[in-house]
């Protein structure tokens, strides 16, 4: 069996346009491609075995930028053959090659694309720029490939294994204004479906943590919304779907937890390398274990289904008709509502409270702030407010999480540093206590719309 990576430079620059074609360096945006690339290629194994690169400079640039410090340079070779366009000159030129392990070229298209529609049976139809194919073919030698030998193992593009690069052309807010509800309602769940499906493949790929962010925030937005429809209208339409979208939150808020403390762990363990080892080792396998779980969820047939029922009951006459009977002075009543509400919780909360209370508000802060949103225009001051107070709530609970996690760490592993667990443990209660004196000092909101 042969493993094949076929990985194409990254996006390069045209500005210069008295250099030659080989001399060509990498852009702006190709250098940022360079980093998600290295981590895509990692997971997938492109490193375990000799890699070959173009002699290009945007090829070597791109080797350079993505090539791991464990590869030794013994594994590394620049191959004049590879510059070329032509995908017959690169399968013969892979024929010729040793009997070692996996391959990995950095080279150019057309001929990689073309190489890869060659050799697999179902090709891809496209290679954008760092990109790459993984490609398994049934030979014991190199020499025996042929045309439809291989098997596709793995297509991805910046787009599916970076956010920030999915997020380009990305429209993150829907074509609302807010003075429209009947209208508007139904555009911002179709929008907030949308995302949910054009994010959930990068979810399930699992190469960067912000998919599942703004995952979760596609799903919240749209639980939001409905919820806030219903309570406005007292109509129970929409409850049905309320409740797999609750479903799907709960799904992914560990997996969402166990990022976050992944991230800032470096900060958290700065003064203890073998803790922050000890930690990201731990906890790694854990966010592991829960993708998994999540992917499970996401490509089952529950979840279709719901997504497909979502779907059509967005489309549904029955939520236009609902929405239009919304009214911006029905909103702003039970956006009022709310503002008591919190202002009656916030005025109650101690230093002594339980967490489960400053978590309480925290949801309720942010249930009226996408209520506010469904009139956006009269609520632009309260809207800030409930931001910036979002932020302090955020904190507090990124600490209550650390905390609890830490607990787990001590429980299953009560022999590994002691002592600089504890340490790290009491920083962040101080830390907490901190944040929650805070909160306890910003007092009540204003609810007056504007």
């Amino acid at each position: 069996m042969k493993d094949l990576y076929l990985i194409r430079h990254a996006k390069s620059s045209w500005a210069d346009d008295s250099l030659p074609d080989r001399a060509r360096p990498l852009s702006a945006r190709g250098q940022s491609q360079l980093a998600p690339l290295g981590r895509a290629l990692a997971r997938h194994g492109g490193f375990e075995g000799q890699m070959y690169a173009s002699p290009a400079t945007r090829a070597q640039a791109t080797l350079e930028g993505i090539l791991p410090a464990t590869v030794s340079p013994e594994r590394v070779h620049v191959c004049p053959e590879l510059y070329t366009f032509d995908f017959r000159r690169l399968a013969r030129w892979l024929m010729d090659r040793e009997d070692d392990g996996p391959v990995a070229v950095i080279g150019h298209n057309p001929a990689l694309l073309e190489l890869a529609q060659w050799l697999v049976k179902h090709p891809p139809t496209e290679l954008p720029t760092a990109s790459f194919v993984h490609i398994r073919a049934p030979v014991r030698h190199w020499r025996q490939l042929a045309k439809g030998k291989g098997k596709l193992e793995t297509l991805l593009t910046p787009s599916q294994f970076s956010y920030s690069h999915f997020a380009r052309k990305l429209k993150k807010r829907a074509a609302t204004d807010g003075t429209r509800p009947g209208r508007d309602i139904p555009v911002a769940l179709q929008h907030q479906l949308e995302l949910m499906h054009q994010l959930a493949p990068g979810v399930i790929i699992g190469l960067d943590d912000e998919f599942l962010h703004q995952y979760r925030i596609a799903i919240r937005r749209s639980r939001a919304i409905a919820e806030s429809v219903q309570e406005v209208t007292g109509n129970n339409l929409l409850a049905k779907p309320v409740k797999e979208l609750k479903r799907y939150a709960n799904a992914t808020s560990r997996l969402r937890d166990l990022h976050v403390f992944l991230q800032q762990l470096p900060t958290l363990s700065a003064a203890n390398d073998e803790l922050r080892t000890a930690l990201h080792t731990y906890f790694e396998k854990e966010a592991d274990n829960e993708q998994q779980r999540l992917v499970k969820k996401l490509t089952g047939k529950r979840y279709r289904k719901s997504l497909t029922d979502w779907q059509n009951r967005i489309e549904s006459g029955k939520l236009e008709k609902l929405a239009t009977s919304l009214s911006h002075k029905d909103i702003r009543k039970t956006a009022g509502r709310r503002i008591d509400e919190i202002n009656r919780r916030s005025a109650v909360l101690t230093c002594s409270s339980p967490d489960e209370d400053f978590h309480r508000l925290r949801k309720l802060l942010k249930r009226t702030r996408y209520l506010m949103e469904l009139d956006r225009a009269g609520w632009k001051k309260p809207l800030k407010v409930l931001k910036e107070r979002q932020k302090h709530y955020g904190r507090f609970q990124d600490l209550h999480v650390q905390i609890q996690l830490l607990e787990q760490f001590r429980s299953n592993a009560p022999d590994i540093l002691p002592a600089a667990l504890r340490t790290l443990e009491v920083s962040l209660e101080q830390q907490k206590a901190d944040v929650r004196n805070q909160i306890l000092a910003l007092g009540g909101l204003d609810g007056t719309p504007i």
